[in-house]
This record gives C-alpha cells, structure tokens and sequence, in this order.
C-alpha cells in the first residue's frame, strides 16, 4: 500500500448542550478509588462504517456527529472537564477534542490487509495508548474515505473510566444521533461506591508496564477453533469460556516464545488477568455505572503449563479473588481489600526480580459492534496497536461467538511466537475482517 494521505480539515472543542447544574459546578467529582489507581494512558477504539446508504453530505454528517456528541456530553459532564490533584475532576465544560480528516484510500484497502501504520492515523493526535498530561479527557477524530465509508475513533483517558465505561459513552452517543428513543441515563455514583477514604494516594505501581522495542500482532479465533479448545480441556475442567481457553493458549504460547528467545532460560512468570467487577459484585452494578470498576488477579505459573492446567488455575484463580475481595465488600473496606492485593503483587515481584508480568484484559461481552449513528452497524471494530510490553487484549469478532486477539511482546518473543504451530493451529494471523464487497 502506497504512503496513505491523511488530511484533517477540521479541529475544535465540543461542549456539553447545556452547561453542568450549578449546584453541581459548586463542588469537584471526586475521582473514585480505582479511578486515583488508574493509569493516564488513553484508551483507544476505532470503528469502520461502510459508505452510508442515505443522501447526507459529509457536511451534515459533521453537524450530526457534533450535535449528537454535545448532547451526550451533558450526561456524562465531567468528560468535558479537567483532571487535578489527581483526585477530582473540575467539571468546567471545556469540552473535548474533536478531529475531522479526509484519508485517500478506500475503506476496503484498510480492511483487505489492516496495518498499524494505517490504523494508528485513525487516532486523534496520536493520543492511543499513550501517557497525557489530561488536557483533554476524552479526544475523537471522525475519518472520511475517498469510497464514502468512514472511522470514527474515541481516546478516552483511563482515569475517567474503562473500557466499559468508553463502549457504553459511545453507543450513548449513537443513540442520541441515531434518534433511537433510548434512554441515555450513566450512572456517575461510582465514587460514593468506591471511595478512598483515608488510604493515601498511591503512585504508579511498581509493577506497571514500560515500554520496550515491542511488536503488536492481531490473532483471530473463529467459533469452531474455540470449540475445538474447549474440547481439549472438557474432561479435566468444566464449563470453561472462550475467554479462558484462548487466554490460556496465548499465556501457554507466550512463555514458550520467552522461553525460546533466551535459549530456553526459564523465569518466574505471572498472568495477570483483568475482570468486570460490575458483574461480580453482589448484587451485581448496572452496566452503565461510569468509571473504573475493574481490576486485575493474578495467576502465578506453575510447572504444568498444558493447556487444561492453565484454564483451571484461571478458574480457581478468579473465584478465589471474587470470593475473598468482591462479594461481599463495598466502599472503603474494598478499597483496602485491594490495597491488600497489591502489596501482594508487589511482594511477588520483589522476590524476583527477574519474575516476567502478563496483562491481560477482555473486552468480551462489551456491545462495541452496537453503535449505530444511523447508517447502520459497524463492518469492523480495532483497537489499534499497544506497544506495552506482554499485553493481551480480547474482543469478541463480529459474528460475537469468535475472539479477535491484539498481542503485543517483545520483538524477539514475537518473532517466535507468531510462528508458534500450536497457536498458529486455532488462530489465524491478521485475516481480512471484511465479510462483503465494501
């Protein structure tokens, strides 16, 4: 594919519709205690529209695009507001970034082949997966192709909320430019739920990851190859998911490339595997709760490594984490709780410094293809690449039964690693998403 031409022709903040009640200007939103946690980085997600089947100009598209966000910019108002002290956001409506381009390609010659290179243009400033110093909360960047078929992206910074949180403000945002009559009601309760207390304010964990020459590589795993791993561990482990046996295979995969890159040196390893604790707690949180309600358990490596020990330690794994921190806490007795969990973390990595991390997170069940404008549903949903060492990313595919997987390691693992004939067995290499004539 030739240099792609990528022109922005417009850039401006957008505004709420209506400025923040006044009786809640008069007091910060307190950033909950998992949202104090979280990292700065922005959180990406970029979706592909194929040409619209109405009449509407690119024009009246912006116009829609523009009024339908600012409208949804009243309900979740501390979007359009600023960081500081790293524990509120001033909610002074400033408004969020806004980006229009014109790129030279057709939507097809992204999807036929996706690179990169081509998807991180997509991305407003460039703002995907990197550290920001908050000046804005949220950035997007609407993106027109030459065939009519357009990429709307959304930057969200991680400190406002998760990937939930960013799935659920989008399809929000559809639905008020789609004119659908659904209810856009986020809950903003999240930090009476988990406050900090008294716990003082934590930097960075030590255990974060740090960049390195790294390389992101998109794996798909189709309905029946997921079967087809279910059936390899059904006799030693009931009822697992889709989610833990591709997780597994990849952690499975990923040691044997480290492995292989240092001459067959063994270190400690551990997997780090992000859960929804909306769904976890007891009762479970709405879907629609705004902020970071997640968080991550850890699953040490043991020597057996085969595909059905690794799915049982997940399993086991979660249930003790759920059992011990989740269920039955809530406010600041949480809080600690998981205060309590880091330390642990934090305890494994001291007694090895040697000991190698693996992030990964699912954004499995979360209705990212759902967000229709009113030009229909997306042809193809991405993430971009994220260039943080040993980081796993899982998306349900299209059809929602197979599992797109973006992994990124260090050059020399992946070099091994897509390679790998046992994964190489249930996953294919960065296939065409596309699943008719665009």
């Amino acid at each position: 594919m030739a240099t792609v031409q990528l022109e922005v022709i417009s850039r401006e903040l957008i505004k709420p519709s209506s400025q923040t009640p006044h009786h809640l200007r008069l007091r910060d939103y307190n950033l909950s205690y998992f949202d104090q946690l979280s990292p700065r980085k922005y959180i990406p997600l970029v979706l592909f529209y194929n040409p619209c089947n109405t009449t509407a100009s690119t024009f009246e598209t912006s116009i829609l695009l523009k009024k339908s966000l600012s409208e949804t910019l009243a309900f979740y108002y501390p979007f359009a507001g600023k960081v500081k002290d790293q524990e509120f956001i001033d909610c002074n409506d400033e408004g969020i970034l806004f980006l229009e381009a014109k790129v030279k390609l057709k939507l097809s010659e992204i999807l036929e082949n996706p690179k990169h290179e081509i998807l991180d243009l997509l991305f407003a400033d460039n703002l995907q997966w990197n550290d920001t110093n908050l000046s804005t909360l949220l950035a997007v960047q609407v993106s027109y192709f030459d065939c009519g078929g357009m990429a709307l992206s959304v930057c969200m910074s991680h400190k406002i909320g998760d990937a939930a949180t960013m799935v659920n403000f989008v399809n929000d945002w559809a639905a008020k430019a789609s004119n659908s009559g659904k209810q856009v009601s986020p809950l903003l309760y999240t930090p009476s739920i988990f406050p900090r207390g008294d716990l003082p304010l934590m930097p960075q964990p030590e255990y974060s990851i740090k960049k390195e020459n790294c390389a992101s590589r998109r794996f798909v795993f189709d309905a029946q190859k997921i079967a087809a791993l279910k059936a390899i561990v059904a006799d030693k482990v009931q009822k697992a998911t889709k989610v833990e046996v591709v997780s597994a295979l990849l952690f499975k995969c990923a040691i044997s490339a480290a492995n292989a890159s240092s001459s067959g040196t063994t270190r400690p390893t551990l997997f780090l595997q992000n859960v929804n604790l909306r769904t976890r707690m007891i009762p479970p949180l709405p879907e629609n709760y705004v902020g970071n309600i997640s968080w991550v358990f850890p699953v040490p490596k043991r020597e057996d490594i085969s595909l059905h020990c690794l799915v049982g330690q997940m399993k086991e794994a979660l249930s003790d984490f759920c059992n011990t921190y989740v269920k039955n806490v809530r406010g600041t007795e949480l809080a600690l709780s998981i205060s309590k969990t880091m330390e642990k973390m934090r305890a494994m990595f001291k007694s090895s410094k040697r000991c190698v991390q693996y992030n990964c997170s699912s954004w499995c069940r979360f209705p990212v293809y759902e967000a229709d404008f009113g030009w229909g549903k997306p042809v193809w949903v991405s993430i971009g690449a994220c260039l943080d060492k040993n980081v796993i990313i899982l998306m349900d595919s299209k059809s929602g039964d197979g599992i797109e997987a973006f992994v990124t390691l260090e050059e020399q693992d992946m070099a091994a690693f897509e390679c790998d004939e046992e994964l190489l067995a249930f996953a294919a290499l960065n296939p065409t998403p596309l699943t008719s004539q665009v």
